[in-house]
């Protein structure tokens, strides 16, 4: 089997943008390859993740439209979809293809573009996520799933709405000094309590913002990654699971198997534990969804979670740093490209180049989730020291 490094990096600013979703593509990873030596004959192969193009944008063949744009043209191309994780499993996947010989260098992005929809077409959209026959079926939102999450949460951990304020208070506090996010503007705990109600119990500033954007890495094999760069950050580990894809099949909401399996599979495969980890970025759909993950990837015990950033063990100096790049609440959520985005922040870390840098930041975590815990990929990744 064959080792794997990111020796390349690239991404768009999260926010409201004015181009076109395949304009955004090709700025993400023409950026990428201008990070690194790697020139397009090199490229045996472009894999790219996408949530809903097609229903927002009227745009599928998303993979050979940024392909052929960016000189591209012959070389496979794939799309993924897992809702949330559509990039997070694109990178899965070239990953393995990498891994097991069939390719050397591969480009790998994320795309979306979903603020110019209506609000009733942005729901819609979304709500394809779930299960149609089921939550669907019964009017149940993201919104609404993870306020039940953190209602049970709270009902069973003893947890309080100023501890669960707080992962917003630090996400937005740490996206206000990331230019790539695109709210950077900090809140308070009164305002997140005081924000309007979405889903009991959660508020406005307990959810994360739509975005446009995109973000691309290249993959190359250990072989030949010094030749693209002088500073390539090996892939350590990378877990895929399923996990349950609707609310009536779970037995405990606070508990979400896809993530733990994920977990388990990636740190096996780099054979590490979670406290080797020294940098997170996880997926903080909402204010709950940080609490549970951080829970669920074994940094914190169950119950914990929520005390655990009220008390500043998840900043950028604490005991294990949480999504320092101000995460999904700050950063926003462009679907597609987020889970790229996640890994783009890690690799920055590991470089010691992040706007919130980690002191001496040598092994990250990149946590990617879909749909209602129905699948979550996570990559581990090491610094240039331990390739």
């Amino acid at each position: 089997m064959n080792d794997v490094c990111v020796v390349g990096t690239g991404t768009t600013e999260f926010g409201v943008r004015e181009e076109g979703i395949v304009e955004l593509g090709v700025t993400a990873v023409g950026r990428a390859l201008r990070s690194c030596d790697v020139d397009r004959e090199d490229v045996d192969a472009l894999y790219l993740g996408n949530f809903v193009a097609g229903m927002l944008e009227g745009q599928e063949t998303l993979a050979p439209l940024v392909a052929d744009s960016v000189g591209l043209v012959g070389v496979p191309t794939m799309k993924t979809e897992g809702a949330c994780a559509s990039s997070g499993i694109a990178f899965r996947q070239a990953y393995q293809a990498i891994r097991t010989g069939i390719h050397d260098v591969v480009v790998v992005t994320g795309v979306e573009r979903m603020t110019s929809a209506e609000t009733s077409e942005f729901t819609r959209a979304l709500g394809s996520a779930a299960d149609h026959g089921t939550d669907g079926a019964t009017g149940l939102t993201f919104p609404g799933f993870y306020g039940l999450v953190l209602d049970r949460y709270m009902h069973e951990y003893g947890a309080t709405r100023e501890q669960v304020a707080a992962v917003s208070v630090k996400n937005r506090r740490n996206g206000a000094s990331n230019p790539r996010a695109r709210f950077r503007s900090p809140v308070t705990v009164e305002d997140v309590v005081d924000s309007r109600l979405v889903a009991d119990p959660l508020r406005l500033y307990d959810c994360c913002p739509a975005a446009d954007g995109a973000a691309a890495v290249v993959l190359a094999s250990a072989d030949v990654a010094d030749s693209y760069t002088d500073a390539p950050i090996p892939v350590l580990g990378s877990g895929h699971a399923t996990g349950r894809s609707a609310a009536y099949r779970y037995d405990d909401l606070t508990t979400l198997e896809a993530t733990t399996l994920a977990a388990e599979e990636a740190y096996d495969e780099a054979n590490i534990s979670p406290s080797d980890v020294d940098v997170v970025e996880l997926h903080d759909c909402f204010s709950a969804a940080e609490i549970g993950d951080s829970e669920d990837l074994g940094f914190f015990e169950k119950g914990e979670g929520a005390a655990a950033v009220a008390e500043g063990r998840t900043a950028v100096d604490g005991e294990v740093p949480i999504n320092p790049s101000g995460g999904l609440l700050a950063k926003g959520h462009p679907v597609g490209a987020t889970g790229i985005g996640q890994i783009y922040e890690v690799c920055l870390q590991l470089l010691g180049e992040h706007e919130n840098q980690v002191d001496g930041a040598e092994v990250g975590l990149a946590h990617n989730l879909g749909g209602s815990g129905a699948v979550s990929t996570v990559t581990v990744l090491g610094g240039p020291s331990r390739v």
